[in-house]
């Protein structure tokens, strides 16, 4: 099992340079590679290969960077020619692989070799890059395992990030908890289980919406080229990655907690993709990120030893959970009312049937409920908090 760790690096201004000269000389090395890739008839690996040397003779400030590095570049490129091959063949139109201008090139990686993380007693540790030197790293969490490749990210921000990718070699046993619960996922409360408990929607993007909106129209106002519109960019940039963490902490924190409450997980397979079709609903359900959701506790799940299981959520807003008679109502009829006497909200009724499906009773034993129970409220700030030790 592979892990990958995201680590803020703290590079010196000569560091920095070095770190970009790598960038743009593994840019330069991957556009000459599809160079050579376009020209051949028959696809040759070896020639590509044997290429690198080549231009390591011809362009002496290839050497230097580190010779891995380099050569991480051709596998980059048979990796995106076969990601091509699998979109091609599930019916997809694709076209052929770009080259790659500046800006548009945010990574290289140390694979096996030319690397090594140096423990300090301060409060950033290093990390050692072969022909770029020791770099302040702030190690925010333990990495477990063997590390086998790090991958070096610029992002828009000016931010350099390390991802550390580490293999664990662990044997997951199945999880003892016996809890079970369904979830049902929305757009006015992100969360209904079939506990009643409900995590209010965070709409991270709108309350954000006013900073970047702001901070766009100053981008819009800046002379082209300019120096201060690169920085407005930068500022922009900024906001979208604030954005982005936030909505990452709020998900990492809200799956873990599901993860070790429960040991049986019911989700419904959302067709996120028709969706987003929605002009009116598009947005809403983008900020939602759902689907990172589901992704998120499925992987935390696989390493807890929590089953997980995707049901299709087909009438499970229709059917009445506890007699399971088709109760049909619109959209604004948050309750759902039943002959059989049943009264809840229609969020916590489809949660009800995504568990019983999940478990395969949907046509035998429902679950227990009592009708007009008082649910349970979560604040949306109890799973927001400062920190990351629940990731």
């Amino acid at each position: 099992m592979k892990l990958t760790y995201k680590f803020r690096l703290y590079p010196t201004k000569d560091q920095e340079k070095k770190l970009l000269h790598a960038l743009d000389r593994c840019r330069f090395v991957y556009n000459k590679l599809l160079e050579e890739l376009n020209k051949q008839e028959k696809i040759d690996r070896k020639i590509l290969q044997h290429l690198i040397v080549e231009l390591k003779e011809k362009y002496k400030e290839l050497k230097e960077v580190y010779s891995k590095v380099l050569q991480y570049e051709h596998y980059r490129l048979f990796s995106n020619l076969r990601a091509l091959a699998r979109l091609k063949k599930n019916g997809k139109k694709v076209g052929k692989l770009r080259f790659k201008g500046k800006g548009w090139f945010k990574t290289f990686t140390y694979n096996q070799s030319g690397f090594k993380l140096i423990e300090t007693n301060k409060r950033l540790d290093l990390l050692h890059l072969s022909k770029i030197g020791n770099i302040k790293i702030r190690i925010h969490r333990a990495v477990k395992g063997k590390i086998k490749q790090i991958t070096i990210k610029h992002c828009s921000s000016k931010k350099w990030y390390a991802c550390i990718t580490a293999e664990v070699k662990e044997k997951i046993t199945k999880s003892s908890n016996s809890k079970k619960v369904g979830i049902d996922l929305g757009l006015i409360d992100f969360i209904y289980d079939s506990d009643g408990n409900k995590i209010k929607h965070p709409k991270i993007l709108d309350k954000s919406l006013k900073k970047l909106t702001k901070e766009q129209r100053r981008l819009s106002r800046k002379k082209k080229k300019s120096k201060n519109k690169k920085k407005q960019r930068i500022k922009v940039a900024r906001v979208y990655e604030r954005t982005v963490n936030q909505r990452n902490d709020f998900l990492h924190k809200l799956s873990r907690c599901y993860v070790k409450g429960y040991g049986f997980i019911a989700l419904e397979k959302l067709n996120i993709k028709g969706m987003v079709k929605n002009r009116y609903l598009s947005k809403s359900i983008v900020d939602a990120s759902w689907s990172k959701f589901i992704q998120l506790i499925q992987y935390k799940a696989e390493n807890a030893g929590v089953e997980v299981i995707k049901i299709d959520p087909k009438n499970t807003t229709i059917n009445c959970s506890n007699c399971k008679s088709k109760v049909y109502k619109k959209l604004y009829n948050r309750i759902h009312k039943c002959k059989c006497g049943l009264e809840i909200d229609r969020d916590y009724n489809s949660a009800i049937n995504i568990l019983n499906i999940g478990q395969g009773l949907s046509k035998f034993t429902p679950v227990e409920i009592e009708p007009l129970r008082e649910l349970t409220k979560v604040p949306t700030s109890s799973v927001v908090e400062a920190g990351s030790s629940l990731r």
